[in-house]
């Protein structure tokens, strides 16, 4: 009768297991899948009545028969070119002029400077890039921590040291700044 029950408890622990371990394979599909439908949802939820309502003068027939997605394919067209006009010395003046004109309304211009510094310490841009990906032995000896480099600077003894932004699990966005030796790095 034992073995019956030590049968039936050991079945009842892998079906357990194995429900747990497909959840932790399925959640993060599901998840993804789920921001990206209500992304999707959105932007084209806002962009295709709007390009319906311009082709409702100019080409009624095409208007109605308009497919889903087409406000995505709009936008990333426009993004495109606003990337291509950025990138000229024209489109590098407007820029500034609108960042200067964003800067100076008082709440816009907190929220505006923080989003730049936020975008360029990711992309690599600017004076406030993360330079590299590091490792450094954090909290402890042979205890390693992920981090970016976020700077060099040097002690009062003349010796270069790192500054290593550690972020924290699992929200990325609070972290340690780590000052250790560049050998160390």
């Amino acid at each position: 009768m034992k073995e019956k029950q030590s049968f039936w408890r050991k079945l009842l622990n892998a079906v357990r297991r194995n429900i747990v371990a497909g959840l932790l394979f399925l959640l993060p599909i599901a998840i993804t899948y789920l921001v990206l439908r209500f992304l999707f949802n959105t932007i084209d939820g806002v962009i295709y009545p709007a390009i319906q309502q311009i082709l409702m003068y100019f080409a009624p027939r095409l208007a109605r028969n308009l497919p889903r997605g087409t406000g995505i394919v709009i936008l990333l067209i426009l993004v495109y070119f606003i990337g291509l006009l950025g990138s000229n010395i024209l489109g590098k003046w407007v820029g500034k002029f609108i960042q200067r004109l964003f800067l100076r309304v008082p709440i816009v211009g907190v929220i505006y400077s923080t989003a730049k510094q936020l975008i360029e310490s990711f992309s690599g841009e600017g004076t406030t890039g993360f330079k590299r990906v590091v490792m450094i032995e954090y909290p402890r000896t042979n205890c390693w921590a992920i981090g970016f480099l976020t700077n060099l600077a040097n002690d009062e003894n003349g010796e270069q040291m790192a500054l290593v932004y550690i972020p924290t699990t699992p929200t990325p966005n609070s972290g340690w700044l780590a000052i250790v030796p560049i050998e160390d790095v």
